[in-house]
């Protein structure tokens, strides 16, 4: 592997890292919001839940897209 194409897959490899970050902010805010906006502990636990699938789906389409660079690189 060239040192260019390395260096390619390595500043894509950390864009989609950052990228997983963000959404994992995002998750973790939206969840922070809707238990301080929920009315009693039936909300706060479906907005916890719902921010935890936010962050699995963040992960996974993260682990998709490495796979993805992985085989075209």
């Amino acid at each position: 592997m060239s040192a260019m194409s390395r260096l390619k897959k390595d500043c894509i490899w950390f864009a989609v890292s950052v990228q997983e970050g963000f959404s994992y902010v995002k998750a973790f805010l939206f969840g922070l919001a809707k238990k301080m906006t929920a009315k009693n502990e039936r909300e706060a636990t479906e907005a916890d839940l719902k921010a935890a699938k936010m962050q699995v789906e963040a992960h996974d389409a993260v682990e998709e897209t490495k796979k993805r660079l992985d085989k075209s690189l």
